[in-house]
């Protein structure tokens, strides 16, 4: 018999990489047994990355979940992993030292056992504290490398890099290939070289199949002496996710490789119950397009987790881009050809900005930076005119050196705005956190919670654990969750067809879901008399019903009589979240403060990042239009400049 290797289920990732929302823990206690009783999988990954935060916004407790779901997988002998960022711990941005201390010795006690840890950057400075925490609280430390495919990540590069991790204190390795872009046979040449190196290192390999790359990669580090081959499972298996484990299975086995055998009676099981948590809701946050493979991936090397949130920033931005273009009576683009640019111009942008590996959060700063250069030279305007805070802050080395040099149009764009460049160890920018989390819980009248588990969710999201503990997080998306299932159920019954009007449609879609206002009816426009900017602001009338709304189309016009008030208004340049401040305890502008053509004077967030919004007047704020945390549209009126 050949060599032994051992298959992983990544069903996390089947979910992370598909939709937005992980099953809850009472669905996920049924579908425990059926996946031990597959009896194929050594290892299951179950939680980190975005699993506990989405507990969070389901208005779930994120311990429970991952106490209970562990517990089984412990008790069959099965290692369970997480997946972690590094510096930035379990979310998106980065977080203290005491923090990270915390979760792995936290994890480690509710029954996480391997601690998958990768930088965004794949640098090993911000990876040494991973490696020493997870092994200090009793995991084993993996070190992650996420593979890109550059003139600089070559085979010798994450050769090299395992080194590097591996003297840090990395006990194991993992070709983390979150795109699928890595060539099969680099990463066999990459497998074998680390294990002639390190022979009883374990090796694991991680690919996604969004490329159509991952199956035959597999097969070429098994060759190479992989230990361990991660897998996915219908009904979420290839697309952006990963190679199905009766593929990866048989193919090994063709191979004369040993396997362990697979119950396909508990396969079955498994994946009915999967299908049925699709079914019930989480279908309902699962783009169409994740479920795809596709080879336009290969040369931009963007990841198959990050395509669902891309084709929803595309369809939002197109809206965007057709009214630029209507307005200027152009030809209108399609949802392809916007695509298409956005691929040309992450092959433009991305070595500008020093080839950051394209994995989470990074990946999101190259796609949401090429997508606004897009839309700015569609516009008229200068590519990079626009640059978001996040993406500042990784240019400037506040989250570590990156892989290649930056442009000088990047560098002389630094200078310009006075923006100081940061060369020491980024975990230095951010301080110990968790006594004033403690202030915080006692003052609410909180408990930290068994092993300070309810103190480590706070400090890790703060916003997310608040909206938790007070129940708007369980009721916002218990009404967004029936507006999705009312609109996919008017589409379903076909109510277009029955000559209901789209505008009753989308009414009815609101009122089921609680909600009065019919959705995207604007709070205010802005009007622009010969080079003069004028706000309109604009109430509804209350509806009835979604009928009489609908019934009634005329009352748009029966609105009552619009306020128009004059002066200069600093506008939104894109959709997205209002907010003062970017960080919670800054303080924002206020009416009467004095502002500089140039000042930063608010933020948007957008596809995760936060944009700075600067004024183009200098005067007196005399009126914020819209309140902190308020959703916005593109040119929507943000504040008075008198």
């Amino acid at each position: 018999m050949g060599k032994e290797i051992k298959l992983g289920l990544v069903y996390r990732d089947m979910w992370q990489s598909s939709g937005k929302y992980m099953p809850n823990v009472e669905e996920l206690m049924q579908v425990a047994e059926p996946i031990i009783a597959i009896g194929c999988f050594d290892r299951v990954e179950t939680n980190g990355g975005g699993f506990e935060q989405i507990n969070l916004l389901k208005g779930q407790n994120p311990n429970v979940s991952v106490r209970k779901w562990t517990q089984p997988f412990n008790d069959a002998g099965i290692k369970t992993h997480m997946l972690e960022r590094g510096l930035n711990g379990i979310r998106m941005s980065p977080c203290a030292k005491d923090l990270r201390k915390l979760m792995f010795k936290l994890k480690k006690k509710q029954g996480t056992d391997i601690s998958r840890s990768f930088d965004g950057l794949n640098n090993p400075q911000n990876l040494a504290l991973s490696f020493q925490y997870a092994k200090e609280g009793g995991m084993i430390a993996q070190g992650a490398m996420s593979i890109t495919h550059s003139p600089v990540h070559t085979v010798d590069y994450y050769v090299d890099l395992a080194d590097k991790y591996i003297e840090l204190g990395a006990q194991e390795i993992c070709i983390k290939d979150m795109a699928g872009i890595g060539r099969p046979a680099s990463l066999g040449r990459m497998v074998k070289n680390i294990k002639d190196r390190h022979p009883s290192v374990m090796v694991t390999y991680h690919g996604h199949s969004t490329t159509g790359f991952s199956i035959v990669s597999a097969l070429e580090v098994a060759r190479a002496g992989v230990d361990v081959i991660d897998c996915g499972m219908e009904p979420l298996s290839w697309g952006t996710g990963h190679a199905d484990v009766l593929s990866v299975h048989e193919m090994l086995k063709d191979a004369g490789f040993t396997v362990k055998d697979i119950n396909m009676d508990a396969y079955m099981e498994t994946r009915a119950l999967t299908k049925k948590f699709i079914d019930d809701s989480l279908g309902y946050y699962i783009n169409k397009q994740n479920r795809l493979m596709s080879s336009l991936i290969i040369k931009p090397g963007l990841p198959g987790g990050m395509m669902g949130s891309l084709m929803a920033d595309l369809q939002n931005n197109l809206k965007s881009i057709n009214k630029y273009l209507t307005k200027n009576n152009k030809p209108l683009l399609t949802q392809d050809q916007l695509l298409i640019k956005l691929f040309n111009e992450v092959e433009h942008t991305w070595p500008k900005i020093g080839y950051p590996p394209l994995v989470t959060p990074f990946s999101q700063y190259v796609k949401n930076l090429s997508l606004m250069n897009v839309m700015q030279v569609i516009k008229g305007k200068e590519r990079f005119s626009m640059i978001d805070e996040n993406t500042w802050s990784m240019i400037l080395g506040e989250s570590g050196e990156l892989p290649g040099k930056l442009d000088s149009h990047i560098l002389n764009l630094a200078q310009d705005q006075n923006r100081e460049f940061f060369t020491g160890n980024p975990q230095e920018l951010y301080p110990d956190v968790l006594d004033d989390y403690r202030v915080k819980m006692k003052e609410k009248g909180w408990e930290s919670g068994q092993d300070d588990e309810e103190l480590f969710q706070y400090a890790m999201h703060p916003a997310q654990y608040e909206n938790y503990k007070s129940g708007k997080a369980k009721e916002d998306f218990e009404k967004d969750l029936a507006k999705r299932k009312a609109e996919a159920n008017a589409t379903q019954t076909g109510s277009a067809a029955a000559g209901v009007p789209a505008l009753a449609a989308a009414a009815a879609a609101g009122n089921l879901a609680g909600n009065t206002q019919i959705a995207h009816q604007p709070k205010s426009l802005t009007i622009d008399v010969n080079g003069e900017k004028f706000q309109v602001n604009i109430e509804y009338p209350e509806s009835g019903s979604a009928t009489s709304v609908a019934s009634n189309s005329a009352n748009a016009a029966a609105v009552a009589a619009p306020v128009v008030t004059a002066g200069n208004y600093v506008l939104s340049p894109l959709e997205g979240k209002f907010y003062l401040t970017k960080n919670t305890g800054e303080q924002g502008i206020k009416v009467g403060d004095k502002v500089n053509a140039g000042d930063t004077v608010a933020y948007v967030e957008s596809m995760k990042v936060i944009n700075a919004i600067t004024s183009s007047f200098s005067g007196t704020v005399s009126e914020i239009v819209v309140s902190h945390g308020d959703e916005v549209d593109e040119d929507s009126p943000l504040i008075k400049i008198s």
